[in-house]
């Protein structure tokens, strides 16, 4: 891994680590930056011992995560915001050490409900699904059911945005159910849903069974939006800072690895040995790739330019929140905020000799309230 980590021997901890660092994850494609830090040898490199922990879906690590059974984890971008906010009661502080990922989610849509809008040009326009939505509730059929894998994720606070962008009511016009990323496909097979929004590569394994039809991705909405993110339990970093700091500087070494494209076969294979062992290379490649369904997407998966966490797109999140009443109106925005704090990466990146990312892409305009 000649250049990933310029000099391992500057990064290493200052002091003996005292015990491991405890790292959950969901199993999805934006988890690559985790386990190419563990394979490439980074969290080594940084003096830092890692167990990585798979879980089964977003509930699953945030539990072990609030409850102390997790140091840290790869989240959800709105949860450390519904954490803060003591949502589902369940509460807990934490501090963003870094991003994860931007972009790489899809809204898949089974064939028979692809089928109905007939052809349509990717992304599909909100305007054309939510004129298939009242011919079928003009025909009295009953409104779709789409899945997302958790309530206080960017999946269902982007899908909000679009659907609401057409004048459609998210909670009256259509039923959003929450369905572990594992299950997705099998519920979609089964006719249990009528298509999910979610994180690669879950939209690419559907279309490949021929269940699922990619109509749209996740930067078709908010291009370059923030995606999942990497998040310490407070007391953990207030009380060993030089391995949060030493975490952080693995994973942006990580996503360097990530965004060189001679290394994206071993990412793949990677990838499917470690999180997807029943899937396709292709599959899991085409995130990658920037590719839905052979065709080219206008905001990819991206890793590097994504690791500083920003406050301006966490508050974006949180207006959703607020708009679709998930949020308690006691909750302050400096409250649910507070676990958005720069100063991990910044730490990290100083040891790396890391430049700031660009400027990201700016949230997109909240829509008019949906009338009627």
């Amino acid at each position: 891994m000649p250049g990933v980590l310029e000099s391992p021997s500057r990064l290493a901890l200052k002091r003996p680590v005292l015990r491991t660092l405890r790292l959950g994850f969901v199993p999805l494609t934006d988890a690559a930056p985790l386990l190419v830090a563990e394979e490439l040898g980074l969290f080594d490199a940084v003096g830092l011992r890692v167990a990585l922990s798979a879980c089964t879906g977003w509930a699953a690590v945030r539990d072990r995560l609030a409850f102390g059974a997790l140091d840290a984890a790869h989240l959800q971008g709105p949860m450390p915001l519904a954490l803060a906010a003591g949502l589902d009661g369940v509460q807990a502080q934490l501090i963003v050490g870094a991003g994860l990922g931007a972009n790489g989610s899809t809204l898949t849509l089974s064939q028979p409900l692809a089928a109905a809008l007939g052809r349509f040009t990717l992304p599909l326009a909100a305007g054309a699904f939510a004129a298939l939505l009242r011919r079928r509730a003009d025909a009295g059929q009953p409104p779709p059911t789409l899945a997302v894998a958790f309530p206080y994720s960017t999946h269902n606070y982007l899908l909000r945005h679009w659907l609401a962008s057409a004048g459609l009511d998210p909670d009256r016009d259509l039923r959003l159910v929450v369905v572990p990323p594992p299950l997705l496909t099998q519920r979609l097979q089964a006719g249990l849903i009528d298509g999910f929004c979610a994180a690669e590569p879950w939209g690419s394994h559907a279309a490949a069974l021929g269940i699922g039809t990619i109509a749209l991705s996740s930067g078709d909405i908010w291009p370059n939006h923030p995606e999942k993110v990497l998040a310490f339990a407070a007391d953990y970093a207030a009380q060993d800072p030089e391995s949060a700091i030493a975490c952080t500087a693995a994973i942006i070494a990580a996503t360097r690895w990530l965004e060189e494209p001679a290394n994206q076969a071993a990412a793949v294979a990677m990838l499917r040995r470690r999180a997807f062992p029943g899937l396709a290379a292709a599959e899991i490649a085409a995130a990658f790739e920037g590719m839905a369904q052979g065709l080219p997407l206008a905001a990819p998966l991206r890793f590097r330019t994504a690791t500083l966490p920003r406050r301006d797109q966490a508050a974006w999140f949180l207006r959703q929140m607020r708009r679709w009443g998930h949020l308690p109106a006691g909750v302050s925005d400096s409250a649910a905020l507070a676990p958005w704090r720069q100063d991990i990466w910044r730490a990290a990146a100083t040891r790396l000799r890391e430049v700031e990312p660009p400027i990201a892409s700016q949230p997109p305009a909240d829509p008019p309230e949906a009338v009627g």
